[in-house]
């Protein structure tokens, strides 16, 4: 019974786009978009080498983890308050997610291409949580928030429990834990300063 909360959990990644989507249309939110694109390439080569390799509907939230940020991406070339101005840090670590994007097309190995996406996403991520500490207000939460749920669902799926089956979840759950408190990093801050 578990196994369909990925479906629950795909449907609410959904609904969290839409609700970032919307926030860029309002000019709350203003994305990455070295972050977002490679969050869209690491993610979904994750779910390849993890169904290539046997993977189940436990690959699921792994695909809607990259999927939801092609929506976030693909929008924010729509709506001109969306862009958040990218610095040469954003292009290293842009560029460093890449490379290990094609030391991985060079292996082959789908553990070594999960471990190279999750490198790849975690360098991908830097920029965000770079932003979303330094300037909360220009980050919604929802998605990583959601993402957390997502990932977590990928363990009531699982059915081998391998490497390919569990390492990118619990990736995941780790990088939007961070992601989240990198938005309420002030909030938390004030709360604890009382």
């Amino acid at each position: 019974m578990l196994e369909y909360l990925v479906f629950v959990a795909a449907f609410a990644t959904l609904v969290a786009t839409y609700v970032y989507i919307s926030s860029m249309f309002k000019g709350v939110a203003k994305p990455n978009r070295v972050s977002w694109l490679m969050w869209t390439i690491a993610p979904l080569i994750a779910a390849a080498a993890a169904v290539s390799n046997g993977v189940g509907w436990a690959a699921l939230p792994v695909f809607m983890s990259g999927f939801s940020p092609f929506l976030i991406f693909t929008a924010s070339f729509v709506t001109k308050k969306a862009y958040w101005k990218l610095a040469s840090f954003d292009y290293v670590c842009g560029a460093l997610s890449g490379l290990a994007l094609v030391l991985w097309y060079v292996t082959r190995d789908p553990n070594v291409a999960i471990s190279f996406a999750i490198g790849s996403d975690g360098l991908a991520s830097i920029p965000t949580l770079t932003k979303a500490w330094n300037h909360p207000e220009t980050e919604s939460a929802w998605p990583f928030i959601v993402g957390v749920f997502n990932a977590l669902t990928s363990f009531g799926a699982a059915t081998m429990w391998t490497f390919s089956e569990y390492a990118f979840p619990l990736y995941l759950i780790a990088i939007n834990i961070m992601l989240v408190f990198s938005v309420y990093n002030k909030k938390i801050g004030s709360f604890l300063a009382k």
